[in-house]
Parts: structure tokens; sequence; C-alpha cells
């Protein structure tokens, strides 16, 4: 995978964000310690039925190890969801870097488990996950996709601004391609502008 030229806006080195706050969610860079938690997640069917099914064990492992991987190599990546208030767990969510059609893009992903649904949370997080993309890491454009059967990532998509783009071929499933560019975060942003999410 090639490293992302992330700088700050104001062209210092990219610094790490470890964790970040949402109102209700605490966001933590993945550890080692976080297995059994991703577990839970990979294994639970309601939650994997969008996301290709249950993952076994060793699956789970390798995908902690390339979360964790792509922090130390990039300076961010998906981060460990928690209920602020309770600490319990919650999901997880962030932007990690993706090759999609040929292409290698920065995506923004979310996953929650069902507990969390129905809430906002969702939104809450990628908005929050948006902000840092555009805001601390300074990037060009995000993108974000999901199952064209999926319709409720669709609404959170389009609530936290992104467009549609086309439609792909994603591990053999017909997905839905949406984009976000830094001009259309900076229209959305003068409208309502974002709150500071890492501490």
């Amino acid at each position: 995978m090639p490293t992302f030229p992330v700088r700050l806006a104001n062209n210092s080195p990219m610094q790490p964000i470890d964790t970040i706050y949402t109102d209700r969610l605490t966001a933590e860079r993945f550890r080692p310690d976080h297995y059994d938690l991703l577990c839970r997640l990979h294994q639970n069917p309601v939650v994997m039925a969008t996301l290709g099914g249950v993952r076994s064990d060793e699956t789970t492992r390798q995908n902690l190890q390339d979360y964790i991987a792509h922090w130390e190599s990039e300076g961010f990546g998906l981060w460990l969801l928690r209920d602020r208030v309770s600490g319990d767990f919650a999901g997880r969510a962030g932007l990690k870097g993706i090759e999609i059609g040929g292409k290698w893009e920065i995506e923004l992903g979310y996953t929650l488990l069902p507990d969390y649904w129905g809430r906002g949370l969702a939104t809450e997080i990628a908005q929050a996950s948006v902000d840092v993309g555009f805001g601390s890491l300074n990037l060009d454009n995000l993108v974000c996709f999901t199952l064209t059967t999926n319709f409720a990532s669709q609404r959170v998509m389009e609530k936290v601004g992104f467009v549609f783009e086309r439609e792909v071929v994603h591990h053999g499933d017909a997905t839905l391609l949406s984009r976000m560019t830094r001009q259309q975060y900076d229209q959305l942003a003068r409208q309502n502008p974002p709150g500071p999410h890492p501490q």
C-alpha cells in the first residue's frame, strides 16, 4: 500500500490524531488489546450482513494488524468506538486508504453494533471523521461507498455531504461510490462550522 502525502494546513508534518471525541462517542486508535472487541463486531451476523458476512478469528486478527499498520505508516486510520458515558464498545469508524477501480483513495468507513443503531451515531462519527480529514489532515477529497441495498448507510453519506459519483463492483458486489471534495466540504463548513473533535 502506498503512503499518502498528508500534511497539516500550515504545511507542517502531520501529527497523529490518536483519539477524538464527539458528543456521545470516544474514538481511539486501534491497539493489539482491542482484538476481542473487534471479534465481537466481526462475528455479529446482523452487523456483517452488509460487509461480506461474519469474519473468522484469524481474519479479524489480520484486519487488526492492518489497522495498526495503517496508523503507523500514515498517522491516521480507523478508530475503535466507545460510548462516551459508559465506556462500552460501540463499533469502529474512521479513514483509511483503499484501492477502488485501480486508484488509491482515502475512504470514510463506519460500523456500529446494533444497540447503537437508529440514534444518529453513525452520522455523528462520520461527520467527525470528515472534519478530521479535511481539517487536521488537510485532504483534498474523501470517498465513501456502500451496497446498493444499504439504504441506512446511504442516508448517512447524504447527511454528511457526500455526493454520488458512480456505481462500482467491490468484492463482487454492486456498490455506490460517493465523494466529497474540499470545495464541497468548505461550502458546508461555512454553513455549519465544525466543533473541535481532537482532545
